[in-house]
């Protein structure tokens, strides 16, 4: 194996780095034609239960694009929830879906606490395998936050207002707060697992908390993401907040006890250190620029990589994931262009 490469661990800890160092979301997977090979023999959920497969879905993207990091292969929802008491299937298409939602303060009592050992050994057997004999660069685990799996909860799928996710949360805040909590025990004690078995990055991944107002997050959110990162503290990781559409969030994400900020494209890298964002960033290419031109791409990325620049310290990513029309030479050659023109 050759030379562990570090250089993302530095800029998530706000260090010096000789370049920008890039990954990018959805990596593993998605357009990658050794991928859409794979899927024609198994699902989603037979890759993640075989852990040589799943490793070699997570290692491809480093491989095939030189990352700086490696981001676990799996959903957010389908390995922990069962473990719970929630059944969730992925359809294709669709994302995931679960037929019996919460509707009701027993229903939350109902649901279980996770035993990572074993509920998900096969996640911490992929870990252990790709960062003891396979990676050199760092593996980034994850899970997701209360707030975007309760929505999957109580939703029963995606939706596209959360209507029914928000209107549970005015209306019984006492199974709210509970769900809450049973939720951030299950990600704290989930992801606590998988820094043990030598996952060296954690992202969280609220997806949908840009539903809500600042208002509603202080009050129904944000004391439940402190408790979160606090606990996870103690791992000595660097811990990732990010989620789409949720700008208006920043400055209170700035208040949790994280080191990253994963910025969507909504939000300029320089208007976020306007707010008095001081923690690094993450980000933020919209992935539809990975559709255009070379030339419209090249200059956007410049600009990114200039407004990360003026401040420590900046990771670049897609303001969302890679998308499936995504060409995978588009990634290798956005990758080569950042570190070649972040080291100038």
């Amino acid at each position: 194996m050759t030379k562990f490469n570090d250089t993302i661990l530095k800029a998530f800890r706000g260090e010096a780095t000789d370049y920008t160092p890039v990954w990018y979301m959805r990596q593993a997977g998605r357009s990658q034609k050794e991928y859409r090979e794979l899927k024609k023999k198994y699902s989603l959920f037979e890759i993640t239960h075989q852990p040589e497969l799943c490793a070699y879905v997570t290692r491809l993207p480093v491989e095939m694009y030189d990352v700086d990091a490696a981001v676990l292969y799996k959903d957010i929802m389908s390995p922990p929830l069962p473990s719970i008491g929630v059944d969730v299937e992925i359809k294709s298409g669709i994302g995931p879906v679960i037929d019996n939602p919460i509707t009701s303060f027993r229903d939350v009592e109902k649901l279980g606490a996770i035993d990572p050992e074993s509920d998900v050994p096969y996640v911490l057997d992929t870990i252990r395998l790709l960062t003891r004999e396979q990676l050199n660069v760092p593996l980034i685990g994850f899970s997701g936050a209360p707030f975007t799996l309760a929505s999957y909860m109580i939703e029963g799928g995606p939706s596209k207002n959360y209507h029914k996710t928000k209107a549970f949360m005015y209306s019984d805040t006492k199974a709210w707060f509970l769900l809450m909590d049973k939720l951030a025990d299950m990600t704290i004690t989930y992801v606590k697992a998988q820094v043990n078995a030598g996952a060296q990055v954690i992202q969280i991944f609220d997806s949908w908390v840009g539903a809500l107002n600042v208002t509603d997050y202080r009050i129904y959110i944000k004391p439940i993401m402190n408790r979160i990162f606090s606990e996870l503290r103690e791992t000595n990781v660097p811990l990732i907040i990010f989620g789409v559409g949720a700008s208006h969030l920043i400055k209170e994400w700035n208040d949790l006890p994280v080191d990253v900020i994963g910025l969507d494209w909504r939000l300029s890298i320089s208007d976020a250190r306007q707010l008095d964002v001081t923690k690094a960033l993450q980000g933020n290419l919209d992935p539809a620029f990975l559709l255009a031109d070379w030339q419209v791409v090249e200059q956007k990325t410049k600009q990114i990589i200039d407004e990360g620049k003026q401040h420590p310290s900046h990771i670049f990513n897609l303001g969302h994931g890679v998308t499936p029309e995504i060409s995978p030479d588009r990634l290798k050659q956005l990758t080569e262009f950042i570190h070649h023109y972040s080291q100038q």
